[in-house]
């Protein structure tokens, strides 16, 4: 069973920027994925990668201001976000799927805790 690890998040100010990763223990599926959960809400896709890296897919929301990433050598994934802003405030949780390339969570298989990332106005 693969084990996901999140790191990096913190409070930050509007228009900074942060790099969060995802640290896997054993072999990750063929998608990893971003997910964020802010109080009230429903989780939401960021963005995802497939294993190669040749393949991203980003959500609407968030485009433009944040680029993932992987080291598969390190076993790792990262997500870069400028320009946060407070609606960016989150729960920020890494995924792991056995499909194809998908934004909807129940097509991942293995879950991080989740980091907490707040950007104060």
């Amino acid at each position: 069973q693969v084990q996901l690890v999140e790191s990096g998040g913190g409070l930050v100010q509007a228009g900074d920027s942060l790099r969060l990763s995802c640290a896997a223990s054993g072999r990750t599926f063929n998608i990893l994925g971003w997910f964020r959960q802010a109080p009230g809400k429903e989780r939401e896709f960021v963005a995802a990668i497939t294993w190669s890296g040749l393949s991203t897919t980003y959500a609407d929301s968030v485009k433009g201001r944040v680029n993932i990433s992987r080291d598969n050598a390190k076993n790792t994934m990262y997500l870069q976000m400028n320009n946060l802003k407070p609606e960016d405030t989150a729960v920020y949780s890494c995924a792991t799927g056995k499909g194809s390339m998908s934004n909807n969570p129940y097509n991942y298989n293995s879950w991080g805790q989740g980091t907490q990332d707040t950007v104060s106005s």
